[in-house]
C-alpha cells in the first residue's frame, strides 16, 4: 500500500473509531441481582453501549457482575457499593436501575440530578409520591427516562393494542387480567447480624432501619411492605400497564381490593391472593386477579368492547371474537420485537424521549395503580380517588399511605 493511501485509510479508521466512541452510551447498572445481571447481558450485544460500572451493596454480586462484563469485553467496569460515587463520575451517561423496589425512585432522582439518563425497572416507585417526583425530576432536568414495562416493546403486544385502538372490538368498557404466581411458603428466618459481604445500611436505604434476616436478602423482600409491593407491584404492574395502554386510561376514580395470605403461615406480609377493581369516571373498569397458590390457568388478559372480545395469551398472541360468534377472527401477523435497551440508547443519543416505547410517565401511572390497590387492601375498604389532585377523597388515613417516612439521608425530596 502506498504511504498516501495508508495515511488516508488510517485517518478514516481513526475518524470512525472516534465517532463510535463519541456515540457510545456509557452505562452504570445499579442493582445486579437476577434482573440487573439480565440488563448487563442484554446491553452488551445491543450495539455501542458500554457497561462502565456496576453497583450493589452485596459485594459478591457486584464482583460477579463485573466478571461478566470483563469476560465479554476484556475491559473491567468500575465496581462500587454506593451508587453516589458512580453518579459523581461525569463519564457515565446513563444508569439502569434494578434495585429493590424501595430504592427505584430515589436512585433515579439522584442520577437525574447528577445529569444521567435513567432506565428504571418496574415498579418505578415504592409509593405514589415517589412516582410523581420521579416524573417531575425527568421533566426538570430534561432527562431521557424509561420504565421497565417491557411488553410495550414486544411485537405481539403492540399489535394487540393497535388492533384495539383501531376499533376492532368497539368501545372498550372492561379489561381483566389474571396472574398465577405459584408461590410456596417462605417460612420463618431468625434475625441475625448482617453478613460481611453486605452493606446493610445501604441496602435498607430509605426504609426504617431494622434487623437483618435471610427472608429479606435477596428476592423475598418483595413480600414485605417496607421494601416491596407484593405480587401486584412485582408482576401485576406488567399486566396493568398493557390493559391501561389498550384502554387509553389514566387514573381511576375508585379502587377496591380484597385478598389475603392463604394456604400457609409464614413471615411474609403481603397477600398471596389478591383481587383488585379499578373504576373510571365513565363507569368502565379494570379487574385484576393474582393467585399465588396452585392453578393450571395461565397468565392472560381480556378486553371487552361494544363489538367483541379480545383474549391475549401469555406470549402475546391474541384472538378476537366479534358479536355472538364463537369462532375467533384469523390470527394476526405480528411485527418484530423492539430491543428495549437499544431503544433507550437511541433515545439517549437523539435526546428525544418520544423515541421511547415506555416513557417514565406511562410506567409511573401504571405503577400508581398497584399502590392504590395495595392501599385499599391494607385498609380493607373501597376508596375514592381524585386523579387531578392525586389524592384520596376525604380519607386522610389512605392519603398518609401515598408516601412514607424516609430515613436520613435517603430521602425522596419534596422539591426535586
Amino acid at each position: 500500500m502506498k504511504r498516501r493511501q495508508f495515511l488516508v485509510t488510517a485517518s478514516a479508521a481513526a475518524s470512525q473509531a472516534w465517532a463510535q466512541a463519541n456515540d457510545r452510551v456509557r452505562v452504570a447498572v445499579v442493582g445486579v441481582g437476577s434482573r440487573g445481571t439480565a440488563h448487563i447481558k442484554e446491553m452488551l450485544p445491543a450495539g455501542n453501549i458500554e457497561v462502565a460500572a456496576v453497583v450493589d451493596p452485596d459485594g459478591r454480586r457486584a464482583e460477579a457482575a463485573a466478571g461478566i462484563v470483563l469476560k465479554a469485553t476484556g475491559k473491567p467496569p468500575k465496581v462500587e457499593s454506593d451508587m453516589r460515587r458512580v453518579f459523581e463520575d461525569k463519564a457515565i451517561d446513563a444508569v439502569t436501575i434494578a434495585t429493590t423496589n424501595h430504592w427505584h425512585a430515589l436512585t433515579a432522582i439522584w442520577a437525574m440530578q447528577a445529569g444521567k439518563d435513567v432506565y428504571v425497572e418496574k415498579p418505578v416507585s415504592h409509593n405514589v409520591f415517589e412516582g410523581i417526583k420521579l416524573v417531575e425530576a425527568a421533566r426538570k432536568y430534561k432527562r431521557i427516562a424509561a420504565g421497565g414495562t417491557q411488553r410495550r416493546y414486544w411485537g405481539r403486544f403492540r399489535k394487540a393494542v393497535e388492533t384495539v385502538h383501531a376499533g376492532a372490538i368497539g368501545e372498550v368498557y372492561q379489561g381483566n387480567f389474571f396472574f398465577p404466581g405459584n408461590r410456596d411458603s417462605i417460612g420463618f428466618k431468625e434475625t441475625k447480624a448482617p453478613p460481611s459481604w453486605l452493606n446493610w445500611d445501604l441496602w435498607v436505604g430509605p426504609a426504617p432501619m431494622q434487623p437483618y434476616h435471610e427472608n429479606l436478602v435477596h428476592y423475598n423482600w418483595h413480600w414485605f411492605w417496607d421494601f416491596g409491593n407484593g405480587e401486584l407491584g412485582n408482576n401485576g404492574i406488567h399486566l396493568i400497564d398493557l390493559l391501561r395502554w389498550a384502554m387509553k386510561r389514566t387514573m381511576p376514580v375508585r379502587v377496591h381490593s380484597t385478598g389475603g395470605r392463604f394456604g400457609y403461615k409464614d413471615q411474609a406480609e403481603t397477600p398471596n391472593t389478591q383481587n383488585v377493581t379499578w373504576v373510571f369516571e365513565d363507569g368502565a373498569m379494570m379487574l385484576g386477579q393474582l393467585r399465588g397458590l396452585y392453578t393450571a390457568e395461565p397468565m392472560s388478559w381480556d378486553l371487552f368492547g361494544s363489538k367483541g372480545h379480545m383474549h391475549i395469551m401469555a406470549d402475546g398472541r391474541f384472538r378476537v371474537t366479534l358479536g355472538r360468534n364463537k369462532q375467533p377472527e384469523p390470527e394476526a401477523e405480528y411485527p418484530p420485537d423492539i430491543d428495549h435497551f437499544k431503544n433507550f440508547a437511541d433515545a439517549v443519543r437523539a435526546r428525544d424521549p418520544k423515541i421511547l416505547q415506555a416513557e417514565i410517565e406511562e410506567t409511573a401511572i401504571s405503577t400508581a395503580y398497584c399502590h392504590l390497590g395495595n392501599i385499599s387492601f391494607r385498609l380493607g375498604r373501597d376508596l375514592k380517588f381524585a386523579p387531578e389532585a392525586m389524592r384520596f377523597i376525604a380519607d386522610e388515613e389512605a392519603n398518609a399511605m401515598l408516601t412514607r417516612k424516609y430515613r436520613e439521608p435517603y430521602v425522596v425530596p419534596e422539591r426535586v
